[in-house]
């Protein structure tokens, strides 16, 4: 089985995650309900066993939890691929959900890029008109952006995510998670023997 368990403590944030490539359920607890739901939507999708344990200072806001979640789902996602000998690498989906459409591509690449051009319709102004972050509930929607740097930069992944259509913010942010997990699936897919690289290293 492929899979890992890892731990990070700061003076922000405390997360235990486990990850297993290969089958399982999810069981999600960050502190933001909103977030609970796109992990384990995110599981679902990808068919992969996904453990969260999240304490933060979510008084101040969900940044650093959702920050640190990225940092350790990175670290846990390159762990348990290990030398990622027989991996399919590349996974792309274009997924709708409603009236949205979102592409997705990846690349176990071994080189951290993210490319993340989904805008949202600001959903609040301030007294003097300027638009505001758009928010699912108590949930800061530019967080997502947040939350795939981090994981991209800790597992050392390609990811591209792009919204093609869409309106409601629910259903672009749904979207992403899902294409994410889809994605994901293709890419870690076992699919021979052999490291997927001519350069010999991944």
């Amino acid at each position: 089985m492929r899979n890992a368990l890892i731990e990070r403590q700061t003076k922000e944030t405390l997360v235990t995650l486990s990850l297993c490539l290969d089958g399982g359920s999810a069981d999600v607890k960050t502190g933001s309900g909103f977030f609970d739901h796109m992990l384990t939507l995110f599981s679902s999708h990808a068919s992969i066993g996904l453990t969260v344990r999240c304490k933060g200072d979510v008084e101040v806001d969900f940044h650093h939890s959702v920050e640190d979640v990225g940092i350790v789902l990175g670290q846990a996602l390159k762990a348990s691929l290990g030398d990622k000998k027989g991996v399919n690498r590349y996974g792309s989906i274009i997924l709708p959900m409603d009236e949205t459409l979102i592409l997705c591509a990846l690349d176990l690449s071994g080189r951290s890029y993210l490319a993340y051009d989904v805008p949202l319709n600001a959903t609040r102004l301030t007294d003097d008109g300027d638009d505001l972050n758009p928010k699912v509930g108590a949930f800061d929607c530019e967080l997502c952006e947040e939350f795939f740097l981090a994981l991209t930069r800790s597992a050392d992944i390609t990811l591209h995510i792009k919204k093609l259509d869409g309106r409601n913010t629910h259903h672009i942010l749904e979207g992403v998670f899902k294409a994410f997990g889809r994605a994901l699936k293709e890419a870690v897919k076992v699919t021979g023997n052999d490291l997927p690289s001519t350069k010999g290293v991944l």
